[in-house]
């Protein structure tokens, strides 16, 4: 069946968005503080006279301009209830209230927030795109110049760095203002204690991170250290003559999903049990409390916490310590596993961006006396990430939101 366009006579979206359906109310009926929507394929919604007051579109209750709401639904009557109900042609569904106001919402947008069992079940589904992989992972690999120009080639990009979390740009130039121009490109790069970009490089003296040293690092993520590690990571190379330092990831969560199905209570200890991670400077002092696997609303994984070398002593109570250290070895020894890894060596001209809370990223050591090494890197949090594929699928044929 093809999709069911909106009205022809909307002209103002409560959201920017458009909510195309696949399918036609085809009754509704008052009940007595709700009505009863029978979609055309049986499926039976319910919606209540508040939460349809509270969730009005017109421009009346949200601000046309800012598209924020105005409307307050402690400022509906108490006895609220709809005096008449109506579809339209177009199916959209009009709501006459007992307080004088009129409601018209279309059919896309109240199947898309249906909040029966079965909707709620399809949307939280369709939030969660995570795809994991193990070491046949093909990269997904976008070229700068079209990354830069294209917006449909952003969006792509963009959408690979949510659902895999690991992806490569080639043909980046050897400037420094490469690797800013297509973080800037997505939205505002969040700075650190190590500047607003970061230099990666052997420092003879004052290293105040083990990657200024030439030594190998193991699977971590940056900055456990904060309350919020930056969603993403980015790593531009302008040079490596130097021999070694390949760049291995793993996916973090394929491997929490290894570890919940092969031992639950190994699972259940590194998510319930906080571990303190610090980085001490001169100058600075963050630390930060949790958990190594971090969990949802929903029980689903949603972060990986953890670099050994930022981590303080356990602090656990004396009958837990013995178990939770097997734990710790079990995930630790899971990131060294052949079948998780993906090892690839970074060149002039390419640049990794992935997801800090998602894929733990390591480094093979290297001889800083056969070449130089010379990275630029920069940080970003999931929110701009998201924000912007949202922007970009507004104006993007097939990308608006379809409810299932």
């Amino acid at each position: 069946m093809n999709a069911i366009a909106s009205p022809a006579n909307q002209t103002f979206s409560a959201d920017w968005r458009t909510f195309e359906s696949t399918h036609r109310l085809r009754a509704v009926k008052l009940l007595t503080d709700s009505l009863e929507a029978t979609w055309d394929d049986d499926r039976i919604s319910h919606y209540h006279f508040l939460w349809l007051r509270d969730n009005c579109p017109c421009s009346q209750c949200v601000h046309p301009g800012t598209r924020e709401q105005m409307f307050e639904v402690v400022d509906a009557p108490g006895n609220l209830a709809a005096e008449s109900i109506s579809l339209n042609a177009t199916g959209s569904l009009t709501v006459h209230w007992s307080d004088g106001h009129r409601s018209v919402y279309e059919a896309g947008w109240l199947r898309s927030h249906a909040y029966d069992a079965l909707s709620r079940s399809e949307r939280a589904d369709r939030l969660y795109s995570v795809r994991p992989w193990e070491s046949d992972l093909l990269i997904p690999t976008f070229d700068y110049s079209a990354v830069m120009s294209s917006d449909p080639v952003l969006l792509d990009w963009l959408l690979a760095a949510r659902d895999i979390g690991l992806t490569m740009l080639t043909g980046m130039p050897a400037t420094g203002e490469a690797l800013e121009n297509v973080a800037r490109r997505i939205s505002f790069i969040r700075e650190s204690n190590f500047g607003v970009t970061f230099e990666v490089r052997t420092k003879a003296e004052a290293a105040d991170s083990n990657a200024y040293t030439a030594l190998e690092l193991p699977a971590h993520t940056d900055l456990p250290t904060r309350e919020l590690q930056p969603g993403l990571q980015f790593l531009h190379c302008l040079i490596n003559d130097a021999a070694g330092g390949e760049s291995t990831f793993v996916d973090g969560f394929a491997i929490a999903a290894t570890l919940r199905a092969a031992s639950p209570e190994d699972f259940r200890l590194l998510c319930e049990h906080p571990v303190e991670f610090w980085n001490k400077a001169p100058q600075s002092d963050y630390r930060s409390y949790a958990p190594i696997i971090g969990l949802d609303s929903r029980g689903e994984v949603s972060e990986i916490r953890l670099a050994n070398w930022l981590r303080a002593p356990f602090n656990l109570p004396a009958s837990e310590m013995s178990a939770f250290y097997r734990a710790y070895r079990h995930f630790s020894a899971l990131t060294r596993d052949s079948r998780f890894i993906v090892s690839r060596r970074l060149e002039a001209g390419q640049m990794w961006c992935f997801d800090n809370r998602r894929t733990m990223h390591a480094r093979k050591a290297f001889d800083q006396a056969s070449g130089k090494r010379f990275l630029r890197g920069c940080y970003m949090d999931r929110d701009e990430l998201l924000s912007r594929i949202l922007v970009l699928q507004r104006g993007e044929p097939g990308h608006s939101i379809r409810a299932a």
